[in-house]
C-alpha cells in the first residue's frame, strides 16, 4: 500500500498541522463516500473499484483481445482525461512485446504531429478508440474525421466498422448516435464520473489491456488502495497526503512538483496534474501542479528549486523495489574516477542521489514528500490512481472549493469557436477579430 513520509516537512509547519484539521478531513471524506458535497453527482469513481460493471469489464478484454489479433497499432482518439490515464499507466508499465502499439491523438491540432502519425500507419493494421462524451469536442472530433477516413480508404466502410471502438454516452451525445448508426462497438463514459477521474472505466481500460497490461491486477490493486483509505486517522496516507498539501499552501507554498527518478513515470505525472490543476484551480485559489523527472531535472531544473524563490513543494513519488538488479562493473583504467562505486547496485547509486537530493532541497527551503509505492507494476499502478484522486477529492474539499466542475476550461472553446467561424458565434467573432488587430 503507499506510505507517505512527511518527515521532511515538520521543520516548515507547526506542530498540529495534521490535528487542526482531522475534523475538516472527516467531513470531506464523509462527503466523498456519500456523494453529498458539492459535485457530488460526479463522484462515482469513489466506489468504482468494488462496484465497476463487471459485463462491460468482460467486453472491455474480448475487445482488446479481437485489436490484438487484427491489428498492430491502436489509435486512442481524445483528449484531457479521455487519454491521459491510459497513456500514464502503458508508460509507466510498458506495452507487452507481443502487443500493438498504441497511439494518441486528438489532443493537439498540430498538422505535422498527424502527418507524422499517419506515416508510421502506412503499412500497418491499425484500429481506432474514439474516446469523447459528446463526440463534439474539436481536437478530438477532428482527428476522428481524419483517422476514420484513412480506415475507411484502407478497409471500406464495412471493414473499416469492425476497427472502430466508441467509448462516450450510454445514451446521447453526437459521438453515441453515430456509433449507434454506423454499426460501431461502443464502451460507456459513465454520467457520474467526470473526465479526469476516469482511467479505471472503459476509458483507460480498453487502451491499457489493448498493451497487454492486466487490467485485473490493476483494478484490485485499486481496490485494496479503496478499502484502506477508508479507514479515517492519520495513517490513512490520503488524508496526510490531503493534510499536508493543504497545510503547506497555508503557509505559502503555492506551487507542488511532482517528482520521480523513473523516466517511465514522466506521463504518470502528466496525468496527475490534471485532477489536481482542474479540481483545485478555480476562485483564485490552488495549488499549481508542475512535475520533474529526475535525475536528468537536476542539471535543468535544479538550480531554480535549490535557490529560486521559495513558493514551492516536492512530492517525491518512488517505488521500492526496482524490477530487476544491475551491478556497476569494475573498470581497469577507471578513467571515470568511479571504481569506488565497483559492485554496486544502480539502484543503489539512485538512492542515495535521491537522499542526497531531498537534504538538499530542504536544507535550501522546499519541504519534502515522500510517496512510496512497492513495485512499478499493475497493483501499485492501480493503488497509485486510487490514492491520488481519493486525495484529490479530500484536498478539493479542504481548500473550500467544489472540486469536480471546471467552469474556466470552457473560455477557451468560446473564443476558438468564434474565431473558427461556428454557426451562432457571429457577433462574439467579430469582437475578438477587433481585438487581435
Amino acid at each position: 500500500m503507499i506510505f507517505v513520509d512527511t518527515a521532511n516537512i515538520q521543520q516548515f509547519l507547526p506542530k498540529n498541522w495534521f490535528t487542526i484539521r482531522q475534523d475538516a478531513l472527516r467531513h470531506a471524506a464523509g462527503l466523498l463516500d456519500r456523494g453529498d458535497g458539492a459535485g457530488g453527482e460526479f463522484t462515482g469513481w469513489v466506489h468504482l473499484p468494488r462496484n465497476y460493471d463487471r459485463l462491460e469489464f468482460d467486453r472491455i478484454k474480448k475487445a482488446a483481445t479481437k485489436i490484438q489479433s487484427d491489428s498492430k497499432a491502436l489509435v486512442v482518439v481524445g483528449i484531457g482525461g479521455s487519454y491521459l490515464g491510459a497513456r500514464a499507466v502503458i508508460e509507466l508499465l510498458g506495452r507487452k512485446p507481443d502487443a500493438p502499439a498504441v497511439y494518441f491523438a486528438g489532443n493537439n491540432l498540430s498538422t505535422d504531429a498527424t502527418l507524422e502519425l499517419m506515416e508510421k500507419l502506412k503499412d500497418v493494421d491499425f484500429s481506432v478508440n474514439v474516446i469523447s462524451k459528446s463526440g463534439t469536442t474539436t481536437e478530438p472530433a477532428v482527428a476522428f474525421r481524419l483517422f476514420k477516413s484513412l480506415l475507411e480508404e484502407r478497409y471500406g466502410k464495412e471493414g473499416a466498422r469492425g476497427r472502430i471502438y466508441a467509448t462516450t454516452d450510454a445514451c446521447k451525445g453526437a459521438l453515441k448516435g453515430l456509433a449507434d448508426i454506423e454499426g460501431y462497438e461502443t464502451f460507456v463514459v459513465p454520467d457520474n464520473i467526470g473526465g479526469r477521474f476516469s482511467v479505471l472505466t472503459a476509458v483507460g481500460l480498453l487502451p491499457i489491456a489493448v498493451a497487454g497490461i492486466d487490467i485485473d491486477a490493476l483494478m484490485a490493486g485499486a481496490a485494496e488502495a479503496m478499502a484502506a483509505l477508508q479507514k479515517p486517522g492519520e495513517d490513512n496516507p490520503a488524508w496526510r497526503y490531503a493534510a499536508a498539501r493543504h497545510a503547506l499552501y497555508t503557509a505559502g507554498k503555492k506551487v507542488e512538483i511532482l517528482a520521480s527518478y523513473e523516466p517511465s513515470a514522466r506521463f504518470f505525472a502528466e496525468w496527475w496534474k490534471q485532477p489536481y490543476g482542474e479540481s483545485e484551480g478555480k476562485e483564485g485559489k490552488g495549488i499549481f501542479p508542475a512535475s520533474v523527472e529526475f535525475t536528468a531535472d537536476l542539471h535543468s531544473m535544479g538550480q531554480y528549486i535549490q535557490q529560486g524563490e521559495r513558493l514551492m513543494f516536492e512530492t517525491v513519488t518512488r517505488f521500492k523495489s526496482p524490477l530487476g538488479s544491475l551491478p556497476i562493473p569494475q573498470d581497469a583504467a577507471n578513467v571515470d574516477g568511479l571504481n569506488f562505486l565497483a559492485g554496486k547496485d544502480l539502484a543503489f547509486v539512485a538512492e542515495q542521489a535521491l537522499r542526497g537530493t531531498l537534504l538538499a532541497h530542504v536544507d535550501g527551503g522546499v519541504p519534502n514528500l515522500i510517496l512510496e509505492a512497492d513495485r512499478r507494476d499493475e497493483a501499485s499502478a492501480g493503488q497509485l490512481i486510487y490514492f491520488f484522486e481519493y486525495a484529490c477529492g479530500l484536498s478539493g474539499y479542504l481548500l473550500g472549493v467544489n472540486p469536480f466542475d471546471q467552469p474556466g476550461v470552457e473560455a477557451y472553446k468560446k473564443n476558438m469557436f468564434a474565431l473558427l467561424g461556428k454557426p451562432g458565434y457571429e457577433a462574439q467573432k467579430a469582437e475578438l477579430e477587433a481585438r487581435l488587430g
